[in-house]
């Protein structure tokens, strides 16, 4: 069996990188499991997906512990604690990263037990914060890693999953699934399935006794929970103010503003809490004078 997870970031197309590779493999007669697990639907927000695939029925359940391969769609999730990119790897776990920065870097800076693969995102993506079709990229990657996924399997999926955007947006992915799919033919084969996953004992059974509704529902009692929560490292985009431009009408991008992260400071100019900002853009899209931009989180002065 291979045990695959994709980490990416809301918007980024882990879950669409995991349908495309699951169908390809049910295409060269594998059974497949896919499925995304998210924390905070929110765009920027870590979240992953995971794909399974034998020759014999799946009896397996739930999120993958122990993988053959993870793939990092972003790489700045790579040191983020929440999105436990590296989580269950072992000494037989290939790790592929979609990175500018070279293998090299990587390995010192990580030490992990087995084999880490970068992978180049597509051109003109080092200056751009979303890096366009960076998801099928790494899904022909991981599909040549496998070694048991043929070119026209991986074709046929991308037709199938999307297809329905469009024959220029088809080909415009095709294009850069089959780069990525090119790109690793020398470690084609490099995953290996059948990772032992423990002792294979079964877990006790806990009985829990039902308590009265009034007592098991859950009830918050405390005030400002969320602010204990820096949700800005879901940040791709940073949204900047040019207060040279600015008309000082807060109401506006404040009001919109979907986790209050915008208040009036001194003299009634708009200021962005960054630490809860989570990047959705809506005040750069909703600012009357146009003087809110987006920036890159990675090129942003803090």
């Amino acid at each position: 069996m291979f045990r695959i997870r994709f980490h990416g970031r809301g918007g980024q197309g882990a879950k669409t990188a995991s349908q495309i590779l699951s169908r390809a493999l049910f295409l060269e007669g594998f059974e497949v499991q896919d499925a995304p697990r998210y924390g905070a639907e929110r765009r920027g927000a870590a979240v992953f997906a995971y794909v399974r695939a034998a020759r014999t029925p799946i009896h397996e359940r739930g999120v993958i512990a122990q993988p053959d391969l993870v793939v990092a769609i972003d790489d700045t999730l790579v040191a983020m604690p929440a999105a436990a990119v590296l989580q269950g790897v072992s000494p037989r776990t290939v790790v592929l990263i979609q990175s500018t920065e070279p293998a090299q870097a990587w390995r010192s800076r990580l030490s992990v037990p087995g084999e880490l693969l970068v992978l180049q995102p597509p051109p003109g993506a080092a200056a751009q914060a979303e890096a366009p079709f960076g998801s099928v990229r790494c899904a022909g990657a991981a599909a040549r890693l496998l070694g048991v996924v043929r070119r026209e399997s991986l074709e046929r999926a991308l037709e199938a999953e999307l297809g329905g955007l469009g024959v220029q947006l088809l080909e415009q992915n095709r294009a850069q699934a089959l780069a990525g799919f090119d790109a690793f033919a020398p470690h084609e084969g490099r995953v290996r399935g059948d990772a032992p996953l423990g002792s294979g004992a079964l877990p006790e059974w806990i009985g829990i006794p039902l308590d009265d509704v009034a007592i098991a529902a859950p009830d918050i009692r405390a005030t400002g929970t969320s602010a204990a929560q820096p949700t800005g490292l879901w940040r791709v985009l940073r949204p900047v103010i040019d207060y040279e431009h600015c008309k000082r009408c807060v109401w506006v991008c404040g009001t919109y503003c979907p986790d209050s992260a915008i208040h009036a400071g001194e003299g009634g100019r708009p200021e962005i809490d960054y630490e809860h900002c989570k990047g959705c853009m809506l005040c750069v899209t909703v600012c009357p004078p146009h003087a809110i931009h987006a920036v890159p989180e990675r090129e942003a002065v803090v």
